[in-house]
């Protein structure tokens, strides 16, 4: 087996990781794996332009995971300032899923939040009804907080809501 290789996404990884997070997120390839939302949203997870504008800004990255010449994995990492970092669009390939590779890359971001923001906490934000989720996330020692972000109606760039009652719960976990 080829070795997983984890580093800075490229803009020349754009198409690739587009590609990633939608099989990742949406539609029918989705479901191959456990992290999909195919059951709340519709549409796009993300674009090419919302992938250049994060590569793009010094605050935010994304992580990529290769294996040869396959992207088989990528997290986003951001700077939230006071000693928070934040993570999301954690995207495995549906049919790796399940194999370490999430908890890897959730290792890997931590690592970056610390060493690139001074992070000394990270927060992310779940959809409450993805329970396994928010599970697989309490076994990694977030914990969360009891604040919530309303979903962005409206907003295709996020997707199209197959309910009405979307949010996002915030978790929590201290680094180090």
């Amino acid at each position: 087996m080829t070795e997983i290789t984890i580093r800075d996404a490229v803009a020349a990884d754009i198409p690739a990781l587009h590609a990633l997070i939608e099989s990742a997120y949406r539609g029918e390839a989705s479901r191959a794996g456990w992290t999909t939302e195919a059951d709340l949203l519709d549409g796009q997870r993300t674009d090419p332009e919302d992938l250049a504008e994060i590569l793009a800004d010094p605050g935010q990255g994304l992580l990529s995971a290769w294996r040869g010449e396959d992207l088989i994995g990528c997290i986003l990492i951001a700077d939230r300032g006071e000693g928070t970092g934040y993570f999301g669009m954690l995207s495995v390939s549906p049919t790796l899923q399940g194999g370490g590779l999430g908890r890897r890359l959730v290792t890997a971001a931590h690592a970056a939040l610390a060493d690139r923001f001074g992070a000394r906490r990270v927060r992310i934000s779940v959809f409450p009804h993805r329970e396994s989720l928010i599970a697989w996330y309490e076994r990694l020692g977030y914990h969360q907080t009891g604040d919530t972000l309303p979903f962005p109606y409206g907003n295709l760039r996020f997707g199209l809501p197959k309910r009405d009652d979307l949010y996002f719960v915030v978790m929590e976990r201290g680094l180090g």
